[in-house]
């Protein structure tokens, strides 16, 4: 394979170099998805969800508005803003692959499909939950 130990070292001191830095890559990438939030609110604007960057609810904001609605619509128009949070969350986490590791790596691809598997984009027929006050 290589004609001399000259050859070999070179050839192993550069996969070397360029598995350190996909590493690096891969640690920048864990930083910045770790910093990520997914916002979103219907579109009178009563209820805003934010999610964090494993998708967790982190601040959930109701105005007014909603003491009109049944109790079991109020859940689902809720669940709706949040599935659409998370779906955002899901769209920026692409974007830090995109920006790091590269959408077409085998790491990109991983955490690409974990979260659109996890945070699918709802249903733009309202099926999500989003009915009358879904974004």
């Amino acid at each position: 394979m290589f004609q001399n130990i000259d050859a070999a070292e070179e050839w192993l001191e550069s996969w070397s170099a360029g598995v350190s830095e996909q590493a690096a890559r891969a640690a920048q990438l864990s930083s910045r998805v770790a910093s990520l939030t997914g916002k979103a609110e219907s579109n009178d604007g009563s209820i805003r969800v934010t999610v964090g960057a494993s998708g967790q609810v982190e601040k959930l904001e109701l105005d007014d508005r909603v003491q009109r609605l049944r109790g079991a619509d109020l859940a689902a128009e809720i669940l709706g803003v949040m599935r659409k949070a998370q779906a955002k969350l899901s769209q920026q986490v692409a974007e830090e692959v995109q920006a790091t590791v590269g959408a077409d790596t085998e790491t990109g691809r991983a955490v690409i499909h974990s979260f659109d598997t996890r945070f699918p984009q709802p249903a733009e027929d309202g099926q999500d939950g989003g009915g009358r006050h879904g974004r």
